[in-house]
């Protein structure tokens, strides 16, 4: 234990930056090996620039970090990390599902040969549950695979400080429980964790100390309460704001809804190489059906709406009607996209070459992802109501690449809904949201699908977040 008391950084600066964002540091901090640290704060409070500066900003302006950077191993997790891990990074996002374009794509195991021994890649897999995923291409891992391969990935380094951003979005409950199992044993073994947290009921049971932020601004340290993990969790509520009432442009579908079946899968399968992915998969949506899909990490949720959205080219081989009309027969995939309002966990890896919040808002209102045409002053105007909406038009001019996850994340949602489709398909939408922005999101996505004619489809790990608008009967489930 007397490695626990060895300090590894102290933050001695009253101000510390990191490209253009300045933060409040006015009680200073240190870390400490061994102990597990949360930086709890709304979206946009300044936890991601806290982890990057802590990660790799001690000699950016004014910053004064004490500790030995040549030594200390410090590393951190971000969804991000996946164009890192390929080496590869897709222009647009349909292309993440072409055979073509994925060739030159790692496996699992490629990457992590000869990093770690056979055994611990067996003890690991097993902790995370990802017995599966060896064979797999990289980019066809779902966002919970991924976010467990990535840890891993980086605890085959042995970091002494190892920061995760938002670490529970994407993994199912089992994963989730997994997940903390194996952090507070690396905590055990001498590493000091970081989580950076947008919701006080993630804050874990063995947390050692919290650090609130708010407006930029790092609040004073203090240690927990093991005991009353639920009293630092309420105690923490206090940093978020209370949420406004929406006022939302209008929603009613640009395009009528002129058809009977929304969608229609019948005995689905999708494989690559030998691996099933969907195995006789049959489901139904009507229009104007409201429907929650379910499933664990891996089970498919993911690759079965991209059968949905026209992504997949296996959807040619499957027997698939999309608003009334079977696949294959001389529709066009910007048809069906047209109709359609879609999210997923992994979209914003697309905007990353330059665009303006405003700008990719606005993108919305055409059909594809990352494949940018000129917007038109009206798409502005709207893409601006949308912003207004959320609480985000002052970050309008800012770059995409440059706001904090939550952030990014809200403004894909705004993205989406302005589009006014006609079926929405919208999966994890509160992924990495606080929970005041959750409540918004939720009143707009319930404000939007109770119009009748209006077909949802919505994807969580988190049952509490399923819509009231979604009837219980209308809850599919795939297992694997």
């Amino acid at each position: 234990m007397e490695n626990n008391d060895k300090i590894l950084l102290s933050a001695e600066s009253d101000t510390l930056q990191y490209i253009g964002v300045k933060l409040e540091n006015k009680h200073h901090f240190n870390i400490r090996a061994g102990r597990t640290y949360v930086v709890i704060g709304e979206n946009g409070s300044g936890k991601t620039t806290l982890g990057k500066i802590i990660e790799k900003g001690w000699n950016i302006g004014m910053n004064r970090i004490v500790g030995d950077k040549q030594s200390l191993r410090i590393r951190s997790i971000e969804f991000t990390d996946i164009h890192s891990l390929t080496g590869c990074n897709d222009s647009y996002y349909q292309q993440r599902f072409e055979s073509t374009a994925n060739d030159g794509i790692p496996t699992v195991e490629e990457l992590i040969r000869g990093k770690i021994s056979e055994q611990l890649w067996l003890e690991m897999c097993r902790s995370l549950s990802i017995d599966d995923v060896r064979h797999k291409r990289v980019n066809y891992l779902s966002s919970g695979e991924l976010r467990k391969f990535l840890i891993i990935n980086i605890l085959t380094e042995q970091p002494d400080l190892l920061i995760i951003d938002n670490p529970y979005i994407g993994l199912d409950a089992a994963s989730r429980d997994l997940f903390n199992k194996l952090t507070a044993d690396l905590a055990r073994r001498g590493t000091a964790v970081m989580f950076l947290l947008c919701n006080p009921g993630d804050i874990p049971c063995f947390t050692d100390y919290i650090i609130p932020m708010k407006q930029l601004s790092i609040g004073k340290m203090y240690a927990t309460n093991i005991d009353d993990i639920n009293n630092v969790q309420r105690q923490s509520e206090s940093l978020f704001a209370t949420t406004d009432k929406l006022n939302l442009p209008d929603t009613t579908p640009t395009i009528p809804v002129d058809y009977n079946t929304a969608f229609a899968l019948d005995s689905c399968n999708v494989e690559y190489g030998h691996i099933t992915i969907l195995h006789d998969v049959t489901w139904e949506v009507k229009a104007g059906e409201k429907w929650a899909l379910l499933g664990k990490n891996g089970s498919g949720k993911s690759t079965l709406l991209s059968l949905v959205y026209a992504d997949n080219p296996q959807g040619y081989r499957n027997r698939i009607t999309i608003f009334d009309r079977r696949r294959g027969t001389g529709e066009s995939i910007w048809e069906i996209k047209r109709r359609i309002g879609y999210i997923s966990p992994e979209m914003h890896l697309y905007f990353n070459n330059g665009e303006t919040l405003l700008t990719v808002v606005a993108s919305g209102l055409h059909d594809n992802v990352g494949c940018f045409r000129r917007i038109s002053d009206e798409q502005r105007t709207v893409a601006m109501q949308w912003l207004q909406a959320f609480g985000l038009d002052n970050l309008a001019d800012r770059y995409f690449r440059t706001l904090s996850s939550g952030e990014q994340r809200l403004a894909l949602i705004a993205r989406t809904l302005a589009r006014r489709a006609s079926l929405l398909i919208l999966d994890e939408p509160l992924h990495g949201l606080d929970m005041a922005r959750k409540r918004l999101v939720a009143q707009a996505i319930g404000h939007i699908t109770r119009n009748e004619g209006i077909s949802l489809v919505y994807v969580t790990h988190y049952e509490n977040e399923i819509p009231d608008v979604i009837t219980p009967g209308h809850i599919f489930r795939l297992s694997r």
